[in-house]
Parts: C-alpha cells; structure tokens; sequence
C-alpha cells in the first residue's frame, strides 16, 4: 500500500507532474491559434492515457486497491471538476477574453489552483489523521453540499459577481481597459500595467480553490492516503482545461449534472460517516447493521451514477426543444 510513501517517490511523482505541466506550458507559447476541437480532442485523451499509465503503476506497485483508490477519485474528481467548466465559461464571457488568449488564462489559473489545493490536501490529511470526528464534519459538509444541489435542480447559469478579492486586484494592480493579445503585463506612458487577463486568471483561480472545499473532502470519503489523493486532484485538474474546450458547447445538454453530482456527493458523505462510526467501534445503530462500504462497490456506484444522469440528460434533450 502507499500509507508510507518515499521522499523520493514523491520528489519523482511532483517532478513527474512538473514536466508534464512545463511541456503543456511550450505547447501553448508555440501555438498561435485558438484552440480547436481536434487539439481539445487529442489532448483530453493524452492526459486520461497519463492517468491510466499512473493507476496501472500503482497496480504494480502498490497493490490493486491503491489503484482502484486512485480511479476512484480521480473520476469522482474529473467529474466535480466538470461544474468548474460552467463558472469558467461565465467568467471568460463577462471578461470577453479573446479566444487566442483563453487558453493562457486557464492554464495559469488552473496551475494556480493545484497549488493551493495541494495545501487543502495537506491541511486535510492532518486534520483527518488527528481527529476522527473530522470524518463527521466531512460527510455532514458533503450531505448538506448535496441537498443544496438537488434544490438547485438543473444546471444553473447565475451570472459571475466580482468579490473583494478581485476588487483588491484592481485598487492594487492598475490594469489596462483593453487586451492586448496574451500579454499580462505592458508598458504604457512609461508605467508597467497589467492587462484584465491577469483579473481572469485570478478568478479561475479562486473558483477551482472554492470547488476544492467539496471535492476534497468527497475524496477524502474515498481513500485517506494523501498520495492518492494529491495525485488524482493534478490528474484531474491538468486535463481541466482541454476539457473545456473539447465539452463547452455540450456541457447545457447534460440538464441533470448538478443532480448526478448530488447523488454522489450524498453517497461519499455518507460512506464518511459510516466510516467514522467504524473508526469509533459502532457496528450497529438500533437494529441496523452498518455496511462496509469498499472501494469496488463506491467505483460502481458513482461510475453508473454519471452514465445514468449522462444519458438520462441526452434522453430529455431528444425529446424536444420544450422538454430540454
């Protein structure tokens, strides 16, 4: 298992990433066009092939249910990070960022954010290794996460509102009114202005980093092993941005995500808790005998959760343009 993971093994696998990150990062400075569906296309495959390679490593190495903890989480992270996608489009319409410079901006922002939620993680795993009832608090978080999602019902499209965040951006950082191609920063009358691209990277930031306060905990409620989780979240993540191409116009077809991703964040909130009552030795509640709930039957679940609400939402779609 990876409950003890080499230094080594994590300057290999941080190295890893890093130069997967660098060669996406050479890609984009040498590309002088918008981003095609054929591009979005091969490059979606590249990095579910990259984290297929890594999950057959860890069959190798560390034993079949590392692995399936690795799968486990990066579908349930791949598919969290798909409600990204909705706040990302709305926040690149209300900047009108330029098509040639929207890549940019989502790498950036997106590198960013692995950053920030590689601290989440750590904060996470010692909060979780320290104190049981952080279990409780998780699952209770991921439930209530989940109910608020089924009111939602379908897919929302509330317009994005600047915070103070950004507001402070703007006071500190002077920006320019205008784009200038994919330049962040430019001289104007002697002085060095950023341009509203940095703006942007900054709110993509802050919205992957405020999706992480579920996606976290949710595959925390699928394996406790900081490896695994740190490495689904940067498979997931670094494969986010081809994605957003690649799924952009479709992602208001599939009408009943929020409520897929409802299901499954109720079922790993739950798991939570009745792992956390196993942790405490309660085995029953009143007549009930509490399940184990192992990481083949969770894999299941959510996989025919997703593909359930996929073509449920392509089924309503077909029907009619008063259905959809």
């Amino acid at each position: 298992m990876v409950a003890d993971v080499p230094a080594w093994v994590w300057l290999l696998t941080v190295g890893g990433l890093l130069g997967v990150v660098a060669l996406d990062l050479v890609v984009i400075g040498r590309r002088r066009r918008a981003v095609t569906m054929r591009d979005a296309t091969f490059w979606v495959l590249v990095y579910i092939g990259l984290a297929a390679v890594f999950a057959g490593g860890l069959a190798v190495f560390a034993g079949g249910a590392a692995s399936g903890e690795f799968v486990a989480g990066y579908v349930t992270e791949y598919s969290l990070s798909v409600d990204n996608l909705f706040v990302f489009m709305i926040i690149i319409a209300r900047f009108g960022v330029p098509a040639l410079a929207q890549d940019k901006v989502l790498y950036i922002g997106i590198v960013v954010s692995m950053v920030l939620r590689a601290v989440c993680i750590a904060a996470g795993a010692a909060a979780l290794s320290a104190f049981n009832w952080v279990f409780y608090v998780f699952g209770a978080f991921l439930v209530y996460t989940a109910v608020k999602l089924i009111l939602a019902g379908e897919n929302g499209d509330e317009d994005f509102q600047e915070g103070r965040v950004l507001r402070l951006v703007r006071r500190v950082l002077p920006s320019t009114p205008a784009y200038d191609g994919t330049k962040l920063v430019v001289r104007q009358d002697g002085r060095r202005l950023t341009t509203p691209l940095v703006l942007v990277i900054v709110a993509i930031g802050i919205a992957n980093v405020v999706f992480a306060l579920d996606s976290i905990p949710a595959i925390f409620g699928l394996t406790t092993h900081t490896y695994i989780v740190f490495t689904a979240n940067a498979f997931a993540l670094m494969g986010l941005r081809q994605l957003f191409f690649l799924v952009g116009g479709l992602l208001d077809r599939i009408v009943y995500l929020n409520v897929g991703l409802a299901v499954v964040l109720a079922f790993i909130g739950a798991k939570l808790v009745v792992e956390a009552l196993e942790g405490s030795h309660v085995d029953h509640l009143g007549a009930l005998v509490l399940p184990h709930i192992g990481i083949v039957f969770s894999l299941g679940f959510i996989a025919a959760t997703l593909a359930v609400t996929t073509v449920a939402s392509l089924v309503r779609g077909r029907s009619g343009p008063t259905a959809a």
